[in-house]
């Protein structure tokens, strides 16, 4: 199977500044979460997949369309929902939609018709024939998505999509995602600040730090896995408990005075207290949990990326 997105190598420069350092990978699922603090070169990754950058080494390619030298293919499988907006305001919604998808390729009156059937889609049926200029934050957000839809694309990309929605309008945008997802013949990448969008989302998670990949994780796979964590605070000899808990097949982390288990299959919460009574070791707090994507996300910011991975 082609995968949705390779990565071979690719740098991109801007004057003396490397943005984007060698990053290789390829991803293939459904739905694809892009993370990153500030300038770690989420935009700059994206706007150089869709052409408007151009790499200083390597290359990408999208469902095998390489970026160098098939931009015009590129662009007609993929839709785009930027950040910032980036309306004519005098236009009516259906004449901008419409225009966007002859921009992507669509004959006049097919992309009319789309028009009309994305912004209906997305919930602006009622209120096409207004001027984009006068369109609230929330509608504006949605005029945006039914712009990156109109010409059917295999790949949607989403940048902030949730950004400035308030809680219900969230939820409506997180459900169209989803209905995307499972319903339409489309892939996702979505890119947001709010690790609790990707997280409900993503199959599969990519983060950049310093314009490098510091962190990918297969969400799905690690959901599949189920596997049972444990945070405690020992009052003792941690180090010597955390062994003892890795020789019964445990994977422990230390810290301070706090150890983080994953429990090996078969072990049970009265074995731990076992051998804690063993060890002379007092538990002062202890509960479940799993890893949350933002304890994947901040492990990957303590990542090094002098040197790479």
């Amino acid at each position: 199977m082609t995968p949705v997105i390779e990565l071979e190598g690719l740098g991109v420069r801007f004057g003396k500044r490397d943005i984007l350092k060698g990053l290789t990978c390829s991803l293939s699922g459904r739905t694809i979460g892009l993370l990153g603090p500030n300038g770690a070169g989420k935009s700059t990754l994206i706007n150089t997949l869709l052409g408007f950058y151009q790499p200083c080494g390597g290359t990408a390619r999208i469902f095998g369309y390489d970026i160098r030298s098939q931009i015009k293919q590129i662009r007609s499988v993929v839709g785009y929902m930027p950040e910032n907006d980036a309306f004519i305001a005098n236009m009516t919604a259906v004449s901008f939609i419409r225009f966007m998808g002859e921009l992507s390729g669509l004959p006049s009156e097919a992309a009319l018709e789309r028009a009309h059937e994305s912004l209906f889609y997305v919930g602006l049926g009622e209120s096409r024939y207004r001027k984009v200029g006068t369109y609230s934050l929330g509608m504006k957000q949605l005029a945006k998505l039914a712009q990156a839809i109109v010409h059917g694309p295999k790949l949607i990309i989403l940048d902030e999509p949730t950004n400035g929605l308030d809680p219900p309008a969230r939820l409506r945008m997180i459900r169209m995602i989803k209905e995307m997802r499972e319903v339409h013949d489309v892939h996702i990448v979505l890119c947001s600040h709010l690790l609790r969008d990707v997280e409900e989302i993503c199959e599969e998670v990519l983060i950049l730090k310093d314009g490098r990949i510091v962190h990918y994780s297969n969400l799905e796979e690690e959901r599949r896995a189920n596997r049972r964590f444990v945070e405690m605070e020992p009052v003792g000899d941690g180090a010597a408990f955390a062994l003892a808990l890795e020789g019964m097949g445990c994977e422990c982390a230390l810290s301070a005075n706090r150890l983080k288990a994953v429990l090996s299959d078969g072990m049970e919460i009265r074995d731990i207290y076992r051998l804690a009574a063993e060890r002379d070791v007092q538990l002062r707090r202890l509960n479940y949990r799993r890893d949350t994507l933002e304890d994947i996300f901040l492990k990957a910011m303590e990542t090094n990326t002098n040197g790479g991975l």
